[in-house]
């Protein structure tokens, strides 16, 4: 009886985690009106998660690199108001626009562009309100529409990215998160807490640290963390449907033109979700994904855009890009 209970207690718990998170139908979808490849990306991918047509909203955004803040607010403002009242999340579909002014375009949408969260570039900045919490509706309780980047510029690519997040529902017992050391000191910062994040979850899921210049290949990576400008052995990483990566540097949110690797390459290398900065955040840990909260959230259920985006704690600079509704941990219900 009381095992009963317990199973039928636990079973509760994880459809109010469930009920409490992201879903198809709290998950807004904003186009821009001056990407040609973008309003048919978002019907796409609006029928492919089954998001109501509703929660659709087109804009015109240009398609420069950089947004001019002065126009950004009225935009921001206007697009939100014709979503309906449930949407708790946007998935922004598009490549250009990446960033607004310092600010990257998805904490941009998602909190509005304020100065506070870029400048100073080297300095701290706007901390997330969201950072490491349990529930998630961040409309409702902080005015906050966290936000994930569908990169449109290659069609093939972003159907390629959707379709890894869809897929990523049954994952083998020997899915691998990989760490990885580099010998960049500026950058492989992160590594400090590699011995906690494998102590904290080496008993649910298979946690490997690894060096730069790999000479193995890496086989079912469901995570890969690093520090570098440009990843050489990307190659040999062999992803998941919706496994995540990113590497720290300073710009990896600079998706076109910057003298670094973009996080587009994570993307293109098959991971579903990554992270990277569209402008100088220097190497403080607060402005990038804490692993070991990134694991908490992700291992027990929710979405890539959940996990994501409660693992950073001054996300002003920093561009998600992926596809939001990744679940490759979702909960088996009776």
């Amino acid at each position: 009886m009381l095992r009963l209970l317990a199973a039928i207690a636990l079973t509760l718990l994880v459809r109010v985690a469930i009920a409490e998170g992201l879903s198809p139908e709290r998950l807004g979808i904003i186009y821009n009106l001056d990407d040609p490849e973008s309003p048919g990306l978002a019907k796409y991918y609006a029928q492919a998660r089954r998001v109501p047509l509703a929660n659709m909203v087109g804009t015109h955004l240009g398609r420069a690199d950089v947004f001019a803040p002065n126009d950004f607010a009225q935009i921001r403002r206007e697009a939100i108001e014709h979503l309906p009242t449930s949407v708790q999340s946007l998935a922004l579909v598009w490549s250009r626009p990446f960033s607004v002014g310092c600010m990257s375009v998805t904490t941009a949408f998602a909190a509005g562009y304020r100065a506070g969260f870029c400048e100073p570039g080297c300095g701290l900045t706007t901390t997330n309100p969201l950072f490491d919490t349990d529930d998630w509706l961040p409309a409702d309780t902080v005015g906050w529409w966290p936000a994930m980047l569908i990169p449109s510029a290659d069609p093939s690519l972003a159907h390629a990215v959707i379709q890894h997040g869809i897929q990523a529902k049954t994952l083998p017992t020997s899915a691998t998160v990989y760490l990885q050391n580099t010998n960049d000191k500026a950058r492989n910062v992160r590594a400090a807490s590699y011995a906690q994040v494998s102590t904290l979850f080496g008993d649910r899921i298979r946690v490997l640290e690894v060096s730069a210049g790999l000479t193995q290949e890496l086989p079912e990576a469901i995570a890969f963390f690093t520090g570098a400008a440009n990843v050489s052995d990307l190659a040999r990483i062999h992803f998941l449907p919706g496994a995540v990566a990113d590497h720290l540097t300073s710009t990896g949110g600079v998706l076109y033109g910057g003298n670094q690797m973009s996080a587009l390459a994570w993307l293109t290398q098959g991971a579903t979700a990554s992270y990277g900065s569209v402008s100088e955040p220097c190497n403080h840990l607060e402005k990038f994904p804490d692993i070991a909260v990134f694991l908490k959230h992700y291992l027990r259920g929710e979405t890539a855009l959940e996990a994501y985006w409660k693992s950073v704690k001054m996300p002003g600079q920093g561009l998600f890009i992926g596809e939001p509704l990744a679940r490759p941990f979702a909960p088996s219900l009776p």
